[in-house]
C-alpha cells in the first residue's frame, strides 16, 4: 500500500492550519508537519529569510522522509512558492503519492480571518501570495476555494477529490 504526502500551500488566512490538523484527525498512520514551527526554530539573527527558508525546506524534506522510514503518511502545511518539483525528486521512499492542494479565498475572507487573529502585519504578505500562488499556471489545476465553506465541508470535500489533487512530476 502506498504511502501519502499531502502538502497544503496558500497564503495566510485561507485556513491552512485548521484544515490540515482536521485532516491529520482523519488519516490513520499521519504525521503533520508544520512548516511555520520549522521555520521559528532558527534563531541565527544574522541569516537573512532566505537563507530561513532554505534550511525550513531542508528539514521539512529531513522529517517527511523519517516518517515515510517509519511508514507513516505525511501532510505538511507549509507554503510553497518553487520548492515542489525539488522536495519531490529528494524523497526517499519511492512507494509515496504525493497531493498538492493551494487552498484560496477571496480578498475579504482573508481580511476577516486575519483581523480575527490579530495578525494585521500578515495582510499585505497574504495579499501578494494569494496573487503569485492563485495565478501561477502551475497550480491552477490545484487550487480549492475555501471561501464560505465550513472546515468540515472544506475537509470531507478534499477527502472525497483526493485523487484530483495527486501531483504529477515532471520526468
Amino acid at each position: 500500500m502506498k504511502l501519502s504526502v499531502v502538502i497544503i500551500s496558500g497564503p495566510c488566512g485561507v485556513g491552512k492550519s485548521t484544515i490540515t490538523k482536521a485532516l491529520v484527525n482523519n488519516i490513520e498512520k499521519t504525521m503533520l508537519v508544520e512548516g511555520d514551527l520549522l521555520f521559528h526554530m532558527i534563531s541565527d539573527q544574522t541569516m537573512n529569510w532566505e537563507q530561513k527558508l532554505a534550511i525550513t525546506w531542508q528539514n521539512i524534506l529531513s522529517v517527511t522522509n523519517n516518517a515515510l522510514q517509519s511508514n507513516l503518511n505525511v501532510v505538511i502545511d507549509y507554503v510553497v512558492e518553487d520548492e515542489l518539483d525539488w522536495f519531490i525528486s529528494q524523497l526517499t521512499n519511492e512507494n509515496v503519492e504525493v497531493y498538492y492542494i493551494v487552498l484560496i479565498a477571496n480578498d475579504e475572507a482573508i481580511r476577516d480571518r486575519i483581523e480575527k487573529r490579530g495578525d494585521i502585519e500578515l495582510l499585505h504578505r497574504s495579499s501578494q501570495l494569494l496573487q503569485e500562488l492563485s495565478t501561477k499556471q502551475a497550480n491552477i489545476p490545484f487550487l480549492y476555494d475555501t471561501t464560505n465553506k465550513s472546515i468540515t465541508e472544506i475537509v470531507q470535500d478534499l477527502e472525497k477529490k483526493m485523487k484530483h489533487f495527486r501531483y504529477k512530476t515532471m520526468e
